[in-house]
């Protein structure tokens, strides 16, 4: 009995200790890139391979918890699903028909969006269009958050694209704590934060813009939005490979992701949905950047076409895909001179893997056509880019009218994958391709085999409609209708 008594205070306090210690502040290490935690410092992170991105934080609490959790009454009990209104989660209209059309109708109350872009696309102009919209027809305010700019930038901006409206509010912060201030006072129905990558909450450690604040941050305002049924927008940063910068856990915690993608050089800009909670996510809307702004393109398939006077040799049209939506794209091709060793392959909006491939298939496949020893150039019309294989045969047909110097009839279009053995292979959405060069007032069509008139549901006296089964069928087949 002494013995025992004497032992039990000594594990007693040796677990108290353990406890206690356990309690204690103690190092540990995150990845400032992609949230990985690593067991210890390594100078590259095994998960996403980021060099010089660990860094130490500091993590209170016990290892393990042995906690045991207990059930509670919960708010609101579970009702049949039959009961439920779908009211509250009912789509408005932002007045931007094309943001519109990516959200599936519009923004839901509570639901929260994450728009990323490349810095100087267009996103601030685009949303400041959205909140003045929101302003001027939702019956609530809308609630600007900048924190990369001053309230006096954001409203010479406003000036210029005339979205100057009494409903519209605009706020200067890098604190969570001021913008949900700034919540409680203007009770917005829209709230657009620009970006979440600037701010910041005191009651998290980190930089602005690390791993740590931007989860901390977007947690926070993603529960405000839902307690309160503000639909939020949050403008957010990408790395040098163009994905979302900071966590990867950021594109699970709100309800739709949106990527905002356009060439510099181009007035063209596009919204492209990767995740909908509400709609579908691979819908795609047009944008044409000016002085004066940025508007919708309802119909951006003439931007990819140049109209001319007579046929010229080294251009093919087809119908490509960006996501579920049609666009008539013209292709252009150069044959250049003959030249000793390697000559260039240059492409602009197309993939340079894919006309190598057609290159020597043409080489290989048809006569008159030497390629081996020539430079080609091949580009897009209008900005747009192509990589899908559908546009293969028009490359194909591009490069051959170019090479053979023969105009292609202005009113074909070719829409077809090229193989290695020269087959022509079917590609998806046909009709609904063949439908958009039909409304065009395109009136032949070289498709691949299996999609011939009877399954297009375009009308014949609409489209004529062609299967070729090769390279060298659709030449021919080209080759008549020009001389038609």
């Amino acid at each position: 009995m002494s013995t025992s008594r004497s032992t039990s205070p000594r594990a007693g306090s040796a677990a108290g200790r353990g406890r206690a210690a356990s309690r204690e502040p103690r190092p540990a290490y995150e990845c400032d890139a992609c949230g990985h935690q690593p067991p210890k410092w390594v100078g590259r992170c095994p998960e996403c391979g980021e060099w010089g991105s660990v860094v130490e934080c500091t993590v209170t609490g016990p290892l393990v918890s042995g906690r045991v959790v207990s059930s509670r009454m919960p708010a609101e009990p579970a009702r049949p699903i039959a009961t439920i209104s779908a009211a509250p989660a009912r789509a408005r209209p932002t007045g931007v028909s094309e943001l519109d059309r990516v959200l599936g109708g519009g923004l839901v109350p509570g639901a929260v969006v994450l728009l990323a872009g490349e810095p100087g696309v267009g996103k601030s102009t685009l949303l400041l269009d959205v909140a003045q919209q929101w302003a001027a027809n939702a019956g609530s305010p809308s609630l600007v958050v900048s924190g990369e700019e001053s309230v006096s930038q954001v409203r010479l901006r406003a000036e210029r694209m005339g979205t100057l409206h009494d409903q519209l509010y605009l706020a200067a912060e890098s604190d969570l704590s001021a913008v949900l201030g700034h919540l409680d006072a203007v009770k917005p129905g829209l709230l657009v934060l620009d970006s979440v990558q600037t701010i910041s909450t005191t009651g998290t450690e980190g930089v602005p813009g690390g791993v740590t604040q931007v989860r901390a941050v977007t947690a926070a305002l993603v529960a405000v939005a839902k307690e309160r049924g503000i639909a939020t927008v949050l403008v957010g940063h990408v790395t040098k490979d163009g994905q979302v910068a900071g966590p990867r856990v950021l594109e699970h915690l709100v309800d739709v992701v949106l990527h905002f993608e356009g060439d510099k050089h181009s007035s063209l800009r596009m919204v492209r949905g990767v995740k909908n909670r509400f709609g579908a996510a691979d819908e795609v809307g047009c944008f044409e950047m000016h002085e004066g702004g940025i508007s919708s393109l309802a119909d951006p398939s003439g931007l990819f076409l140049t109209r001319y006077s007579e046929p010229v040799p080294g251009t093919c049209v087809t119908v490509a895909m960006e996501g579920r939506r049609a666009l008539v794209t013209e292709v252009q091709a150069l044959i250049g001179a003959t030249v000793a060793g390697s000559p260039r392959r240059t492409v602009s909006g197309l993939d340079g893997a894919r006309l190598a491939m057609v290159l020597a298939v043409l080489q290989r496949r048809t006569e008159r056509l030497t390629l081996h020893d020539r430079e080609v150039f091949a580009a897009t019309v209008g900005g747009i880019r192509v990589v899908e294989p559908a546009a293969d045969l028009a490359v194909a047909l591009a490069v051959a009218s170019g090479g053979l110097n023969l105009a292609i009839a202005p009113h074909l279009v070719a829409i077809g994958e090229v193989g290695l053995t020269g087959e022509v292979r079917r590609v998806g959405a046909v009709p609904r391709r063949l439908a958009e060069a039909a409304r065009l007032g395109f009136r032949l069509a070289l498709v691949p085999p299996g999609c011939g008139p009877g399954s297009t549901g375009v009308a014949p006296e609409q489209l004529r409609v062609i299967e070729v089964t090769d390279v060298r069928a659709a030449l021919q087949a080209a080759a008549r209708a020009s001389a038609e």
